[in-house]
């Protein structure tokens, strides 16, 4: 066997020895590029950012979004075509000839910043923005910006050019909550980006740079000044002419008052919100771009809030209080239950807390027209005659219960038709007595109600709670005929490949009479005609029925028409009073009214 001369042995082992280093760096640049989570974007079609889902009303008008990042993708081919030259005059001028990385940008920017001792210039391409945004932390440090520099590179070898555009133009951050051009759109100016005109273009186009220190709504002067050096830089660069650049500097700008849409219908997305969560997963609702139709009327919202908030500091002002009592309103269509307006609250900027759809009280009266159908449904008759006077119930723990009249008067042999106009605790109570109380907690289930009833005598005056959602749904039945419609704020869902999936509902249920149902709206005519809600005259066809708990603390009144059914509620969030004489026909009956005029003008 031949042996290998000695003097090779160090130069093998130096071979070895670079080998494994040069393995080892291998290895650890693998690694480091891993520890990166680089996504794997090799199409635009791989950019799968957090999404806004889009609420729109039954119209088809944009109400609303849902969203952790205000973000709504959209292609190229549905902006201007001036938008994205806007972005590289202003941004990266020379982003169609470099390779993702603009050496001499860079170079300049380590100059100011080696005079200033700051790291305040990057140089970024907007390939190395699309790159920052997607990969990496915004940590200024010497090592992330040659991170960014590979990454880039490599982005730019992998997309094309006006891929890597379009993905900047949906991803980039431009104030106020708006990630991307669309969103921004919609928040600055009401519209969508491919109606942008160049005013609003290059507004737009200044905001990269520094998105607070620019915002048109809080700092308007620093944004012109941002928006005339974009419209310079695209007559520089030739894409407009120096007239045009000149004019749209001039055009006026109307922007959208931020904040206003989610004070008029924050609490209806909300409810849509919870409702799309239960169905498709927080995932889809944040990633897959739902657009979702919806049964709101935004004229009707709108006039919703207005009216809620004048009522409510009607009775602030009455109470000479400080603070503005909570209130809630739900107006569904009597025909279908679809909701038409949805308040939550005051304010939903200060407090998004849905009293329609959370919060349970106690509905007082309101809840009565429930024992008196289930009477009717027995075959008792309205003319049937009980007798008004003192009556002493033992409890079962030995105390004796004496309910009273709101009046604290006893008006002798009544009428079930009288006392329900009339609201007549005592009367009430007996007849709850006399057909029992568990038929009326069976109406009251399939009438929409999912609450616990306790089966007491109290449950005659509405002390077990509910919410204003599912109180309002009962009154569907009288108003329809006795039929239930379940309340519904979705019609259909469409996904992020275009596909429409509609949203099931299920069909009205028949839970009373025709008969019962008529002889309920007779009577309830006739509480706004001569009884308890009088203050709701002045609306033809129109039923309702007023409910006021002990001291005043639960004002309410639900009323309808043959096209919609709506309820009132008003209260302190902690139970205090909301004053003396605050009844529901005083307080909320005139909200009901205003509200109502506003819904049958055309």
């Amino acid at each position: 066997m031949r042996k290998k001369p000695l003097g090779q042995t160090p130069i093998i082992i130096f071979s070895i020895c670079i080998s494994g280093l040069v393995t080892l760096c291998i290895g650890i640049f693998l690694a480091w590029f891993l520890a990166l989570d680089v996504p794997d974007i090799r199409s635009v079609d791989d950019y799968k950012p957090l999404v806004a889902t889009t609420v729109v009303d039954r119209y088809g008008t944009i109400i609303d979004a849902i969203y952790k990042e205000y973000r709504i993708v959209i292609p190229e081919r549905k902006m201007p075509i001036l938008l994205p030259q806007a972005f590289v005059a202003a941004e990266d001028s020379r982003y169609f000839e470099h390779g993702g990385l603009d050496l001499w940008s860079i170079f300049r920017a380590g100059i100011n910043n080696l005079r200033t001792g700051r790291r305040s210039q990057g140089g970024s391409t907007i390939t190395q923005q699309v790159t920052r945004a997607l990969m990496l932390s915004r940590e200024k440090t010497y090592f992330r910006k040659l991170t960014e520099a590979i990454l880039a590179y490599r982005l730019d070898h992998l997309l094309t050019k006006n891929e890597i555009l379009t993905i900047y133009l949906n991803e980039i951050y431009l104030g106020e909550g708006a990630y991307g051009v669309e969103a921004a759109a919609r928040t600055y100016f009401s519209k969508r980006a491919q109606e942008l005109n160049l005013a609003e273009i290059a507004l737009l186009a200044g905001l990269p740079q520094s998105p607070s220190r620019y915002s048109p709504i809080q700092h308007f002067q620093a944004a012109k000044a941002r928006q005339r050096y974009v419209l310079n830089r695209m007559a520089e660069d030739g894409i407009i002419s120096a007239a045009a650049a000149r004019a749209a500097y001039a055009r006026k700008l109307h922007l959208n008052p931020v904040g206003k849409q989610k004070e008029a219908n924050g609490y209806f997305t909300d409810f849509v919100r919870n409702q799309l969560e239960k169905q498709y997963g927080k995932k889809a609702l944040y990633r897959q771009g739902l657009t979702v139709w919806t049964t709101l009327d935004s004229r009707l919202q709108k006039a919703a809030v207005a009216h809620l908030k004048q009522g409510l500091q009607r009775v602030q002002k009455r109470g000479h209080r400080k603070k503005i009592p909570q209130g809630a309103l739900v107006a569904l269509d009597t025909a279908s239950g679809s909701m038409r307006a949805l308040v939550g609250g005051a304010d939903y900027r200060k407090s998004p807390y849905n009293r329609a759809v959370i919060a349970r009280r106690q509905p007082g009266s309101v809840f009565k027209p429930l024992i008196y159908a289930a009477a009717f449904e027995q075959g008792l008759s309205p003319d049937m005659q009980l007798m008004d006077a003192p009556v002493a119930i033992k409890n079962p723990d030995g105390s004796v219960w004496r309910p009273q009249n709101y009046s604290h008067n006893h008006y002798g042999a009544t009428s079930l038709r009288q006392a329900l106009i009339h609201s007549r605790n005592i009367v009430t109570i007996k007849l709850l007595q006399k057909i029992g109380v568990k038929p009326v907690i069976q109406l009251a289930h399939r009438a929409g109600i999912s609450e616990k009833l306790k089966p007491e005598l109290p449950l005659a005056l509405g002390a077990s709670p509910v919410t204003l959602l599912e109180m309002t749904g009962v009154y569907t039945i009288f108003a329809d005929q006795g039929l239930y419609h379940r309340p519904r704020a979705i019609t259909r869902v469409r996904d992020r490949r275009g596909r429409i999936r509609p949203w099931a509902h299920p069909a009205a249920e028949r839970v009373i009479s025709p008969a019962t149902a008529a002889t309920i709206t007779g009577i309830l005519t006739e509480v706004i005609r001569q009884g308890t809600g009088k203050q709701a005259r002045g609306i033809p066809g129109a039923a309702g029925k007023t409910g006021t708990t002990d001291n005043n603390r639960d004002a309410w009144f639900i009323g309808y028409t043959d096209k919609l059914t709506t309820g009132i509620w008003i209260g302190h969030d902690r139970g205090r009073t909301l004053g003396k004489g605050e009844t529901g026909g005083r307080a909320a009956a005139p909200i009901w009214k205003t509200f109502m005029e506003q819904a049958e003008k055309k």
